[in-house]
């Protein structure tokens, strides 16, 4: 399976519009958006995905009930750091990397993704993946990008947008 992966869009729609058409033309069965989101008026552009997306709430996500009925025909929000299979494989989606290397060194995790930091991140400890595509926005660093992750090989690849 091959998942799309988004962090920190910050309402950038003509980046938001990007990473969609990206994830369409590339056959994602899945998009994982590791928060900060930041506004309901994405949902407009986030609605043209043609797979599902689950997502997970940032610390500069605003009208959060808003958020979750825009994005409810086409996603699933979450409150905090959520666990879930997919592709067959165990999955971690969170914001902050809050706690990340103890999670890391448990082995519960097959891929942990997360946002935060706006940086670019594809490693390996151990058998865990950990990803974080960086920023959609491209706000803070100038480099819009996102990431493709697949689930028979445990690969992933930063994409700039």
């Amino acid at each position: 399976m091959r998942i799309g992966l988004m962090a920190d869009s910050h309402e950038n729609m003509p980046m938001i519009k990007r990473a969609v058409d990206l994830f369409n033309r590339e056959c994602a069965g899945l998009v994982l958006h590791a928060g900060d989101i930041i506004s309901p008026i994405t949902a407009k552009e986030f609605a043209r995905l043609e797979m599902r997306m689950i997502a997970v709430f940032g610390n500069n996500d605003g009208d959060r009930p808003f958020l979750e009925k825009r994005f409810a025909p086409f996603a699933d929000i979450h409150p905090g750091a959520w666990g879930f299979e997919a592709g067959g494989r165990r999955m971690l989606l969170m914001h902050a990397p809050d706690a990340l290397e103890a999670i890391e060194a448990s082995g519960a995790y097959d891929a942990i993704v997360y946002g935060h930091t706006h940086e670019a991140v594809v490693r390996r400890t151990g058998r865990t993946l950990v990803v974080n595509p960086g920023e959609c926005g491209g706000w803070i660093t100038g480099r819009s990008t996102v990431a493709l992750l697949e689930t028979g090989t445990m690969e992933a690849e930063i994409r700039t947008l």
